[in-house]
């Protein structure tokens, strides 16, 4: 009983850091963006979505693709797309590829 407690009380003080990743050159620090792990896609494998700065990550196959000015309502339809893949090589890289979702160097 005193080891489980003792556990239980390290885990609880134990520092809590944000996760951090690298995209090209560039760390991101995660902290703002809700993320959700996705299984149901053999092209995306996570999408990290921060609504206040309109900021998306896509894992694709491994790397984060970053883009910027994403509405809501367009992070809404990648989450409930039936293809994730299609949605993200048809809305997010070809219509996005004037520029719309550009993020600033």
């Amino acid at each position: 009983m005193v080891r489980a407690v003792a556990l239980i009380y390290q885990l609880l003080a134990a520092p809590i850091s944000s996760e951090t990743i690298e995209i090209g050159n560039a760390s991101v620090d995660l902290a703002t963006f809700a993320c959700c792990d996705i299984n149901r896609s053999s092209m995306v494998q996570r999408v990290c979505y921060d609504a206040a700065r309109r900021t998306l990550l896509v894992a694709v196959r491994g790397a984060y693709q970053h883009y910027c000015s994403v509405p809501n309502e367009t992070y809404d339809a990648l989450m409930n797309a039936p293809s994730m893949g299609l949605f993200v090589n048809r809305t997010l890289r070809i219509a996005g590829a004037d520029g719309r979702y550009a993020c600033p160097a």
